[in-house]
């Protein structure tokens, strides 16, 4: 590949002159290239948790596509991908979220897909849910339904109100209670 060459006379010779290509035309590249490749789309990182501190009442509905963390009071529905009530939180109002966690108290009504009731947790409300844990210690009063979809009939309440009117005849469910 490489070899020695003798030189004999001084100066530049014409094998020494490096040579020098010119870059290809566009048109030439574009009909010898494949096209090119497109990069995966990078996946979007899901958000961190809107927290609300100890230190806020909000007196209103709070609505997210994301997740919300309360550590506060809130005076009215919430609705949220992941709501997580904290144990200083106090929500006077309808939660209705796909997955709901509970550790501070909770006055309303609990729509979701999965529902826990921490040990810390006080509600006092109806829980429809699709499922449910409530772990030792937690203080619950009100009645829980299960369906297949609690979170997507939640604007529907007056249409569920008429579809439990028509079922008179059977007898509803005594409210439970759960006192740690």
């Amino acid at each position: 590949m490489f070899s020695k060459t003798r030189t004999t006379e001084s100066g530049p010779q014409f094998n020494d002159i490096p040579e020098t290509t010119t870059p290809p035309k566009p048109s030439e590249t574009a009909t010898s290239a494949a096209p090119p490749i497109p990069s995966p789309a990078p996946k979007k990182a899901k958000p961190a948790a809107s927290v609300l501190s100890s230190d806020i009442t909000i007196t209103g509905n709070v609505r997210s596509s994301g997740d919300i963390q309360i550590e506060g009071n809130i005076e009215g529905d919430v609705r949220a991908q992941t709501l997580i009530v904290g144990e200083t939180a106090t929500v006077k109002g309808e939660v209705i979220a796909d997955e709901v966690i509970t550790h501070g108290r909770v006055i309303g009504r609990l729509r979701g897909l999965k529902i826990r009731l921490s040990s810390s947790a006080r509600v006092e409300g109806d829980i429809i849910h699709k499922a449910i844990a409530i772990e030792s210690g937690a203080q619950f009063e009100g009645s829980v339904q299960r369906h297949e979809d609690p979170v997507g009939g939640a604007n529907n309440s007056s249409s569920q109100r008429s579809q439990s009117s028509n079922l008179s005849s059977v007898p509803s469910p005594a409210p439970a209670k759960a006192v740690g």
